[in-house]
């Protein structure tokens, strides 16, 4: 049961960071991602700072400047689709809306994650734009996908606590396209439209379609759409 009130003393232990931890990527609170940064350099999602302690330098990095077309760059401008620079040392403090926090330590492998849902990632790994195929005109800003590929850490935030679906061959896999977070490497979803149930299916997003997932993998879904997609 959540606690409903603090006296000071009490409130400055419970939320106090930890300072016997100083792991690269640090998962300080559910929502709240620490970066102990040693002369080392991040992307980060653009926006997502909320403190840092040390001497820390920040520069905005376009995701989208590594060869993506006018059309797509006007189709998924706006929200999710900037990452910025940190440098430096010290402690840098990320969270995004109070999303969820999940660490993941990739190696030698790569993840497909919604845009939107990328909160920081080593400046070791690789990151590449993939727009859903013919999403683009049926979700308002578009649907995009970011590969990211190597060895090093990666962090993705989600609405509450997600789950993972296993995908079989036989057993396909059919998620909304807000919800869906993230999914494996060997998996490319396709488009499934739905234009009988049409608003009845989604959590209220009007959505006639849905992602398909064939083949062998996971997929990563959250108990909350991101409305930022769906908002007309």
């Amino acid at each position: 049961m959540e606690k409903k009130e603090y006296t000071l003393a009490e409130l400055i232990v419970e939320a106090a960071e930890n300072p016997a931890e100083n792991d690269f990527f640090e998962l300080e609170k559910p929502a709240m991602l620490e970066i102990n940064l040693k002369n080392q350099k991040i992307l980060a999602k653009a926006g997502s700072m909320v403190a840092y302690i040390g001497n820390i330098d920040f520069k905005r990095e376009s995701m989208l400047s590594k060869g993506l077309g006018g059309l797509i760059k006007k189709a998924i401008s706006g929200e999710g689709t900037s990452l910025m620079y940190a440098s430096g040392s010290g402690k840098l403090y990320l969270a995004d809306e109070g999303k969820k926090v999940k660490i993941i330590k990739l190696q030698n492998e790569s993840i497909f994650v919604n845009g939107n849902d990328v909160l920081a990632l080593e400046e070791s790994i690789k990151n590449e734009i993939k727009m859903l195929k013919s999403v683009a005109g049926m979700v308002s800003g578009g649907l995009f996908q970011v590969r990211l590929s190597g060895s090093g850490y990666i962090a993705i935030t989600t609405h509450g606590e997600p789950i993972l679906l296993k995908v079989t061959p036989g057993q396909p896999v059919f998620t909304d396209p807000n919800a869906t977070v993230a999914w494996s490497e060997n998996l490319t979803p396709s488009i499934k439209t739905n234009l009988t149930f049409g608003s009845f299916i989604g959590r209220g997003s009007g959505e006639s379609f849905q992602l398909e997932f064939m083949g062998q993998g996971w997929v990563l879904v959250q108990p909350y759409e991101e409305v930022k997609y769906t908002q007309k």
